[in-house]
C-alpha cells in the first residue's frame, strides 16, 4: 500500500491537462476504482454490500463533483464521501437487523463519519493511480497541495513562481482530475471503460462478477428509456 509521506510524485503527461483515452489511461482508471474495492471487500467482509456501497459512491462523485473547485483538499474531500457512504450503508444495515432482532446492541448513532486512517490511504491509493493520467505540471501541484498538505506559498517558492501561478495550476489541475474521477465512477471492472455494455446482458448471463439489486434496477430503467422514448 501507498503511503502518501514517501511515496514520489507520480509522473504525468506533459502535453495536455489529461491525457487522450489510451489503455494506459483506462488501466488507471479501472486500477482506481480497484482500490477502494478491495479496501470495501475487507472492511464490509461481504462482495455484495462492498459493490453496492461503491456504486452509492461512485454516485456521490459524480453528484458533487462540483465542489472540487472550493474544497481545502481533493484527499480529505473524496475521504469524507467514501467514509460518510459507508457509515450510511452501515446505519441502514443497523436499522434493518434492529427491526429483526428483538434486542438492539448497535448504537447506530455512534457509529464515526469522518475518515480513518485505512480510509484515507485508499483514497491516497486511488488518487496516486489517476494522477499520471494528468499534465505533470498539474499531477505535481495536485499531489503536494492535494495530498501531502504542502502551503501554497511554499510550494509557490520551491518552483520558483508566484501563488497565484499556483492557484492557477491548481484550479485546471483539479478540473482534469475532477474529470478523471468521473470517468473512474462510470468505469466497468469487467469490460473496463465506459462503453460497457453490461446493463444490456440478460440476468446470470456472463457480465459483472457481482450484480447487486441498485444495479439490476438502474439497467431496467435504462432499458425502459430506451423502449420508451
Amino acid at each position: 500500500m501507498i503511503k502518501s509521506s514517501d511515496a514520489t510524485p507520480p509522473t504525468g503527461d506533459s502535453t495536455d491537462a489529461a491525457k487522450p483515452h489510451d489503455a494506459a489511461v483506462q488501466r488507471a482508471l479501472v486500477e482506481a476504482r480497484e482500490e477502494i474495492l478491495v479496501f470495501l471487500r475487507q472492511r464490509l467482509r461481504n462482495r455484495d454490500e462492498a459493490e453496492e456501497v461503491l456504486q452509492r459512491f461512485s454516485l456521490r462523485v459524480l453528484e458533487r463533483s462540483g465542489q472540487l473547485r472550493d474544497v481545502q483538499t481533493v484527499r480529505g474531500w473524496l475521504g469524507r464521501i467514501l467514509s460518510t457512504t459507508i457509515v450510511d450503508h452501515q446505519r441502514a444495515q443497523a436499522r434493518r437487523h434492529r427491526r429483526e432482532a428483538a434486542a438492539d446492541s448497535i448504537d447506530i448513532d455512534a457509529l464515526p463519519a469522518d475518515p480513518d486512517a485505512e480510509i484515507d490511504a485508499t483514497v491516497c491509493n486511488c488518487l496516486y493511480r489517476l494522477l499520471p493520467t494528468l499534465k505533470a505540471e498539474y499531477a505535481d501541484v495536485i499531489w503536494r497541495a492535494d495530498i501531502l498538505g504542502e502551503p501554497r506559498d511554499r510550494l509557490a517558492a520551491s518552483l520558483g513562481t508566484s501563488l497565484n501561478n499556483v492557484t492557477v495550476r491548481l484550479h485546471r489541475g483539479r478540473k482534469a482530475l475532477r474529470k478523471r474521477l468521473e470517468e473512474m465512477c462510470r468505469t466497468c471492472s469487467t469490460h473496463g471503460f465506459l462503453d460497457c455494455r453490461c446493463d444490456e446482458l440478460p440476468l446470470g448471463a456472463e457480465g459483472p462478477t457481482v450484480t447487486t439489486r441498485s444495479a439490476r434496477a438502474s439497467a431496467k430503467s435504462r432499458r425502459a428509456r430506451k423502449n420508451h422514448p
